[in-house]
């Protein structure tokens, strides 16, 4: 799937796959302050901004906290 085609709030897995990274990579990530996320529901669901991702994505610096 495209960004474009994506919705403006993401799922953990819709965002993994668009920084083709595993899930618990994201979990570290957000638990680090390196993105924000959305808690919603009981359960704490993680959501994510599309545009927080694709900035994410475009500063390149993804290789480097793996």
């Amino acid at each position: 799937m495209q960004p474009e085609e994506l919705p403006s709030i993401l799922t953990l897995k819709q965002a993994s796959e668009l920084l083709n990274c595993h899930p618990n990579t994201l979990r570290k990530w957000e638990q680090q302050g390196v993105v924000k996320c959305y808690r919603l529901g009981s359960r704490g669901d993680r959501r994510f901004r599309k545009e927080d991702i694709l900035a994410l994505l475009k500063n390149n610096d993804l290789n480097q906290r793996h």
